[in-house]
């Protein structure tokens, strides 16, 4: 027989109802509107390196499959374009990939927007969020090439790529594994740089390389082109994803094309362009800037627990 019980205790149960309404407190008392938007879309993520599920059988979908949405990004942004002001979402989120201490392919997700900050202003509200969830506590901002420079010693927008490759194999070895500057830079942030982080509480990294930008503006900084995001670390563990958000239809576009050369060079499938999102920029984001936070990751330093699956009334195993 299947073990039918819940693989979190009341206790716990009880912390992730707390914490849900001190987020809801936070944001009413800054007048950020709650909204809800779909889980299920027609169109999904072109990262290459995110997978959604897919949803292919039902009455429903006669004329395609639907995706499960990796994140409430897209149709957030089309309500910011037609007037909606500071808004968040807690929401159901979900990502094809492993289940462990750390990783559940359903997840609940905060996400947040707020017209008129840069990232640095969003920064600092994310860290008086996530204080006053945790308690109060010092943070840090440093950006990706500082931190570069002060873990190894080299520059990640000027080293070639074979001071990448071998700075990443005197580190750990990566076996047959091949591929551009990004992945080289991937490995020494993993196993350089988040070390260093772990002892270092509560740190934002932000100002990525261009590459890397994703759905964020670009600027220039130092002689160099970066993107305009930050992730924030806990005490070593990666909670939140922001950008200062690119509002340029047609460099959008071009990115999203860039990301299906890159999965069919890869051999993955390509995915549809989410035209409405396109169009939504084309009509007109305001300036912008966003942040999707990890709940589950966040109640699991709330709690002291090391286990996402003690945290959860039923991971994907107990489904």
């Amino acid at each position: 027989m299947s073990d039918w019980r819940p693989g979190a205790a009341l206790a716990q149960l009880r912390q992730r109802a707390q914490l849900l309404a001190q987020i809801r407190a936070f944001f009413a008392a800054r007048g950020v509107l709650e909204v809800e938007t779909p889980l299920l879309c027609s169109r999904g993520i072109t990262d290459p390196a995110i997978e959604p599920l897919l949803v292919e059988r039902g009455e429903s979908l006669t004329h395609a499959p639907r995706f499960l949405q990796t994140s409430p990004e897209y149709a957030m942004k089309r309500l910011l374009a037609a007037g909606s002001g500071p808004i968040y979402q807690i929401c159901k989120a979900f990502r094809d990939g492993e289940a462990g201490r750390r990783h559940n392919p359903e997840f609940t997700l905060l996400e947040w927007y707020r017209p008129g900050m840069d990232h640095h202003a969003l920064m600092a509200e994310v860290a008086a969020l996530v204080c006053s969830c945790l308690g109060e506590r010092p943070w840090q901002a440093f950006t990706y090439r500082e931190l570069f420079q002060r873990c190894l010693q080299l520059d990640p927008f000027t080293a070639d790529i074979a001071t990448l490759q071998r700075t990443a194999r005197q580190l750990t070895d990566p076996g047959t594994l091949a591929g551009g500057r990004d992945l080289w830079l991937d490995l020494l942030l993993t196993h350089a740089v988040e070390p260093w982080l772990a002892g270092q509480g509560l740190c934002f990294v932000y100002d990525y390389p261009a590459s890397q930008a994703a759905l964020a503006r670009l600027a220039q900084r130092d002689g160099e082109v970066v993107g305009e995001r930050f992730e924030l670390y806990i005490d070593g563990v990666e909670v939140a994803n922001g950008y200062h958000e690119l509002d340029d239809v047609v460099e959008q576009r071009a990115r999203f094309e860039a990301d299906n050369r890159q999965r069919a060079a890869a051999g993955q499938p390509e995915r549809p362009l989410d035209e409405a999102l396109l169009a939504a920029l084309a009509a007109g984001l305001p300036a912008v800037s966003g942040v999707a936070l990890g709940l589950d990751r966040l109640l699991l330093l709330a709690s002291g627990e090391t286990d996402i699956r003690r945290l959860l009334a039923f991971s994907w195993e107990r489904c």
